[in-house]
């Protein structure tokens, strides 16, 4: 832990300290992201050995970003005001529980609560992450510091589904979760010892408890509803769930006007350039979502491939956005957003026009590679200028709330998607595990989704400006009590710039 003048000052990059609070944060917030790709190649393996439908699968990946999307604003708020490593110590312990639930779940109903309580420790662990880089480097690293963070945690993503196909063929596919539990009971001892306690000492003493509540009701609710109608009909059930979650989605945002310490505060959404950007992420999103849900599956079913296989099959993506991301976000820099938040999403509703061709037959040269390829091109143009234009459009003060809206919103349309595209494309039931069907459904959905984000490109046409904004410069005042003294995108409400010392325990 830093000591004396380094620890009123704040931690300096590159030392002893520093490496150990990046490392903890990065294998934190490296293991949630984990589980939200790695999941997708397991899906046949574990509905194979579950016995489950298509419905329990749709819940195995809904049931965590449900609880992840609606609780990770409200995880921030209680690390700024009850200290930000114990928040984040108390979440490593949760996530490292319910990964192992979720390891020895004997049936797909208790796979689902072992998800949904794995996705509540992720939102009192990922906020804090980012939370302790801030608020202990000095000011004058906490840029570098963040990069790093970013950078290292988005490979711990984009691995994630070669890493599963590999743990799913060669052990089984509750290695997936089993491998959290060293992790986790690491990064867990080693925060308590090497990670300064900071808390936000202007944070509000009430939490917006209420808010939290009516959003996980509401999302919980309305996907409960998406998912279950094919089988069941309209029950009485699904009607009581479908009417409770839009009731308590309207309660939400009448809640967030009215309270003085809102989750998601509203008025960032006068800003046109940030609705916008939103607006774009929640369609492009949903459409990435079902793309990530059905590619692995498909080509696990239908193609013939192994885990391990379909997981490597999109590592081109991610080679391709270590490496033209950050330039991505210089040019939006340099010519404005609207562009590449057009282009992108065009680019990215081609290839799935591409997979939409692609039969269980050909090879993955020929037929699957090409379409990868300009996915990932799609993508290079769209995942930096959509955060940096979220950014952008709030001041310096509000960037830590915006982009842990801009986070949500993005979870929330993710939701929806893999609610709602298994029933548009006909795969309900044990549909999904034929492979004829899961043939005519993939290309059905690839072409909905390739619409979906042909839409995304159209709103950021109309409703993005083509103004560069530098961060700090919104384009329309906003007012608030939430702060932020870093360029960077973290993910809970942000506070006011104080000396590391006078928020250190």
């Amino acid at each position: 832990m830093a000591r004396g003048s380094e620890r009123a000052e704040g931690i300096a990059y590159g030392t002893g300290p520093g490496r150990w609070v990046l490392a903890i944060a990065v294998l934190g917030s490296g293991i949630v992201f984990l589980d939200s790709t790695v999941v997708n190649v397991a899906l046949p393996r574990i509905g194979e050995d579950l016995g489950a439908e298509t419905s329990s699968l749709q819940w195995i990946l809904n049931g965590y970003m449900l609880t992840l999307a609606s609780l990770i604003l409200l995880g921030g708020s209680l690390g700024d005001r009850f200290g930000r490593r114990r928040v984040f110590v108390i979440g490593i312990a949760w996530f490292t529980v319910a990964s192992l639930l979720c390891a020895v779940a004997p049936s797909s109903e208790a796979l689902i609560g072992a998800r949904l309580l794995q996705g509540a420790g992720g939102a009192l662990l990922t906020p804090g992450s980012l939370a302790m880089i801030e608020s202990s480097f000095r000011p004058a690293d906490r840029a570098r510091a963040i990069g790093a963070w970013s950078g290292l945690a988005g490979v711990t993503t984009a691995f994630g589904p070669l890493l599963g196909g590999w743990l799913v063929e060669a052990v089984t596919w509750r290695a997936i979760f089993l491998i959290n539990i060293p992790i986790g009971l690491f990064v867990g001892v080693m925060a308590t010892r090497h990670v300064p306690e900071t808390r936000d000492s202007d944070a509000p003493e009430r939490i917006d408890g209420l808010g939290a509540l009516l959003a996980a009701v509401g999302l919980g609710g309305v996907t409960y509803a998406l998912i279950e109608a094919p089988d069941d009909g309209m029950s009485a059930a699904i009607v009581v769930a479908a009417v409770a979650g839009v009731l308590s989605l309207v309660g939400f945002i009448a809640q967030e006007r009215r309270s003085p310490h809102p989750m998601m505060p509203l008025y960032l959404f006068r800003s046109r350039q940030f609705s916008a950007a939103n607006a774009v992420t929640f369609v492009v999103y949903a459409a990435l979502s079902g793309v990530f849900f059905l590619l692995v599956a498909f080509l696990q079913i239908s193609a013939g491939y192994s885990p391990i296989a379909a997981g490597a099959a999109s590592l081109p993506v991610t080679a391709l956005l270590l490496v033209f991301s950050a330039r991505s976000g210089a040019l939006a820099q340099r010519i404005g957003p609207r562009i590449p938040l057009t282009a992108g999403p065009l680019v990215i509703a081609v290839a799935m026009v591409m997979m939409g061709g692609i039969d269980p037959g050909g090879s993955y040269l020929t037929s699957v590679l090409p379409a990868i390829l300009v996915f990932g091109a799609g993508l290079t143009l769209v995942v930096a200028p959509v955060t940096a234009t979220v950014l952008a459009a709030a001041d310096s003060r509000h960037s830590g709330i915006a982009s842990g809206i801009n986070n949500a919103v993005s979870r929330v349309g993710g939701l929806l998607a893999v609610a709602v595209l298994p029933l548009i494309a006909g795969l309900t039931g044990d549909t999904f595990y034929d492979p004829a069907a899961m043939t005519d459904g993939f290309h059905t959905a690839m072409y909905v989704t390739a619409a979906l984000a042909a839409l995304g490109g159209a709103i950021a046409w109309l409703t993005i400006s083509s103004e560069v904004l530098a961060p700090g410069e919104p384009d329309e005042p906003t007012t608030g009590e939430y702060s932020c003294d870093i360029a960077g995108p973290p993910v809970y409400p942000a506070h006011r710039e104080e000396p590391a010392a006078a928020r250190a325990d």
